[in-house]
């Protein structure tokens, strides 16, 4: 209740802000927050990093969209601004001319942060006057960091260097990058609570749901950024899984084995990674292979024998009545 109240003092005491301003509505929560929006100049890959002492800031901040830009809206948030930034950047304007657009019959203007970026890596930031110190935004060459309400004025150059000194990792990891750094010089002064990392294509596919190719978000964690950083991780893995998979379609086994060794390595106590390679392996012919890895997974989940015993009939299991007998018989 008292920090409702001092919101709400904070609020009346904005000379220059109009009383029509919907500040407090649903539709424009109060993210105050740090956040980075960037683009690999190698793939052409887009995203926008956030975290935030606020519920779910994953659902307010980030929008995205391939080949054409991301915007990151914040502070007193105006969500708008990112289906409309979105639709301007489409319709041929500049990441400036467009930030323009949107601020120029906005009341509350100067209580906004906003950046948008688009497929070129041209970006254009806004920082408001009355945004809460410290506050502040660096553009740079495919990026821009910004941050309202911040501990103290060093985030946000932290951030950016982070970034520029993290070249040639993938561009997920930079951004996260960038967020740690920004952790470390304090972060938001209230704490921490949410945060989201969202990737998208460089390029429209012409198959939208397939655009995003990462999209993690921690709505409600005592550490967002470690719990990102853990699902990143995850994310990885199961690209490694996925490397496996489609080498043991091919043939490739020793390419297979690599793929599923480096994401087994990653998580090493992760039954569902243990037993799909074990399936691989049993596809291909290697039901020794399959029942050492098997035995330690039955051992400690019953139910995973179960679902071999199903496998067959829906044609993901293709073995012999001999080699199926030994896969399900293993102890």
């Amino acid at each position: 209740m008292n920090k409702l109240f001092s919101i709400l003092t904070l609020l009346l005491t904005v000379t220059h802000f109009s009383a029509q301003a919907q500040v407090f509505k649903s539709e424009e929560p109060l993210a105050h927050t740090y956040s980075i929006v960037a683009r690999d100049a190698k793939t052409g890959e887009m995203a926008v990093g956030v975290q935030s002492h606020w519920f779910s800031v994953g659902t307010a901040v980030p929008w995205v969209e391939a080949g054409v830009g991301v915007v990151a809206t914040q502070s007193f948030t105006n969500k708008s601004f990112g289906l409309r930034g979105l639709a301007l950047l489409k319709e041929g304007k500049l990441p400036q001319e467009a930030l323009d657009i949107l601020l120029s019959d906005d009341e509350g203007r100067e209580v906004r942060q906003v950046s948008i970026l688009d497929a070129q890596g041209r970006v254009a930031t806004h920082t408001g006057k009355q945004c809460i110190r410290y506050a502040g935004h660096i553009t740079g060459t495919n990026f821009s960091v910004q941050a309202n309400m911040m501990l103290t004025d060093k985030v946000w150059p932290a951030m950016a260097k982070a970034f520029e000194t993290s070249a040639g990792k993938p561009l997920a990891e930079r951004v996260l990058l960038a967020m740690q750094a920004a952790e470390r010089e304090g972060g938001d002064i209230r704490g921490k609570q949410s945060a989201a990392l969202v990737v998208v294509r460089g390029k429209a596919t012409g198959q939208p749901w397939d655009d995003k190719t990462i999209d993690l978000r921690v709505d409600d964690h005592e550490k967002p950024l470690d719990e990102l950083a853990r699902l990143l991780k995850v994310y990885r893995a199961y690209e490694h899984m996925n490397n496996g998979d489609l080498a043991v379609e091919k043939g490739q086994m020793e390419k297979a084995m690599q793929e599923y060794g480096k994401a087994e390595a990653m998580f090493p106590d992760n039954l569902e990674m243990k037993y799909w390679h074990a399936i691989g392996l049993a596809n291909n012919g290697d039901i020794s292979g399959a029942t050492k890895i098997l035995r330690e997974v039955y051992k400690k989940d019953k139910n995973w024998k179960e679902l071999t015993e199903r496998l067959p009939e829906v044609g993901l299991l293709t073995l012999s009545p001999q080699d199926l007998q030994k896969v399900l018989q293993v102890k």
